[in-house]
């Protein structure tokens, strides 16, 4: 089997892109979030740990899907898409939907907190497709 290299500069561009979706889409969300939650905004002053636990997190599923990218031998913008997308289907939504119903969450908060880990999958995977290997 041949062996594949992860391009760094297109790991570090897709993180630095998932965590800049998380900012905008609860930046257009994070009312309905809140409300379904039953949190008021004076709840919601986070320290800055969850915004490193983010970046950090941002990173490692940047290079784990390049690394299953190149793994597939696919590292294209379009190989990307479908790549996130079922990462996302079958580790992100079934984990995220199973933990959030066992916490009694609002269907509303699932959805919102899931399609946000669809989109930045899809970014991640379009960037580092884009960049090749």
């Amino acid at each position: 089997m041949p062996a594949f290299s992860i391009n760094y500069l297109a790991v570090v561009i897709a993180a630095i892109a998932g965590f800049l979706v998380g900012w905008g889409w609860y930046t257009i969300f994070g009312k309905v979030w809140q409300d379904a939650l039953g949190k008021k905004k004076e709840d919601c002053k986070p320290t800055p740990l969850p915004f490193v636990i983010a970046a950090i997190g941002c990173l490692l599923m940047a290079w784990m899907l390049a690394g299953l990218m190149g793994h597939l031998a696919d590292v294209t913008v379009r190989g990307g898409v479908i790549s996130g997308f079922f990462v996302w289907v079958g580790f992100v939504l079934t984990t995220t939907a199973t933990n959030q119903a066992f916490h009694g969450t609002k269907p509303i908060v699932t959805v919102i907190d899931a399609a946000h880990w669809l989109v930045v999958l899809a970014v991640m995977g379009a960037i580092i497709g884009a960049f090749g290997a």
